[in-house]
């Protein structure tokens, strides 16, 4: 048996142990945990809205939706975003007329 032998066969390179039913960290990007949204929302009910999503919002209000998507898409950069913030904020004026 030569020396370059024991790198071929069943049992060859490092042993590891199989990851399974663990997610990797690549896989559990963009999922929200409890102490984030915790974190979140604390913060959001201390510092309030900013400028132009309080603008955003009177053109929601005002059913001016394709004005409002132009702005949130100039301020955040993508399409994906500027609808992710435009649901958010939909929301957050449907709660505010129940709770009145």
């Amino acid at each position: 048996m030569t020396r370059n032998d024991s790198r071929r066969g069943l049992k060859h390179g490092h042993p590891t142990t199989p990851i399974e039913k663990v997610a990797r960290p690549s896989q559990r990007k963009g999922i929200l945990s409890a102490k984030t949204k915790l974190v979140r929302s604390i913060v959001r009910e201390v510092a309030g809205f900013s400028a132009y999503e309080r603008r955003v919002m009177e053109l929601l209000r005002n059913s001016k939706d394709k004005k409002a998507r132009k702005l949130t898409k100039k301020r955040l950069g993508t399409l994906l975003r500027s609808k992710r913030k435009l649901e958010e904020l939909g929301t957050i004026i449907q709660e505010s007329r129940r709770a009145h």
